[in-house]
């Protein structure tokens, strides 16, 4: 993913990342359309990721897209729930192994 892990527990929110890849489950991002903020929340387990991301997406305009990369197992479940329940859309989400454990990032498009 694209932020070192940080051993100081800050977990930054970045703006203007690159849309990630990864299977979709819901209509992708158009190619080349920007993630507008990208939250890390790796390290943080259940319910933070979600936190996380609901304070982010509090920010954005309707059709603006939050990337969120998270460590917790738990993150995939957790986020196809949140996403159905919010009626925010699920648009990508992939994991990846990064420093021996593995990392799950998710796209969602604010409803």
């Amino acid at each position: 993913m694209t932020a070192p892990d940080n051993p100081a527990g800050d977990h930054p929110v970045r703006h203007g990342a690159a849309a990630v890849a990864g299977p979709a489950t819901t209509p992708a991002p158009h190619q080349g359309e920007a993630v507008a903020l990208d939250v890390d929340a790796r390290g943080l387990n259940c319910p933070l990721p979600i936190l996380r991301a609901k304070k982010a997406l509090a920010t954005l305009a309707s059709g603006q897209l939050l990337r969120v990369t998270a460590t917790d197992p738990g993150s995939e479940r957790d986020f196809e729930a949140f996403c159905r329940q919010t009626g925010n859309a699920l648009v990508a989400h992939g994991s990846a192994t990064q420093d021996g454990q593995p990392t799950f990032s998710f796209v969602i498009r604010r409803r």
